[in-house]
């Protein structure tokens, strides 16, 4: 590389981070939040039932932003309190987003 040529050197930033669905709260209507965590996570009632008691819990995880939004809004419309977040690199802590 001669002194008149130039290096230009960009960044990347295309890479949506992943994503955490967080069920932080039950809500009054838990047999509705148990029906909304089958359908989005595809287990056993009973596995539902036993993640609906157990809130604050993560139940779904590696997901797309867009993913985690539709899944938060529908254990919402079942009467839970839940968020996204997205996941953290090693060390690093994030506060929730909503």
């Amino acid at each position: 590389m001669t002194d008149d040529e130039s290096v230009e050197y960009y960044a990347l930033l295309c890479d949506d981070p992943w994503h955490e669905v967080v069920l932080v709260d039950c809500g009054p209507r838990q047999t509705d939040v148990i029906l909304a965590l089958r359908k989005l996570t595809r287990l056993s009632l009973w596995r539902c039932r036993e993640l609906a008691r157990q809130a604050p819990v993560t139940v779904l995880e590696e997901l797309d932003g867009y993913e985690a939004r539709s899944a938060v809004s529908v254990l919402r419309n079942a009467g839970a309190a839940a968020e996204w977040r997205a996941e953290p690199e090693p060390g690093e802590h994030t506060a929730p987003s909503s």
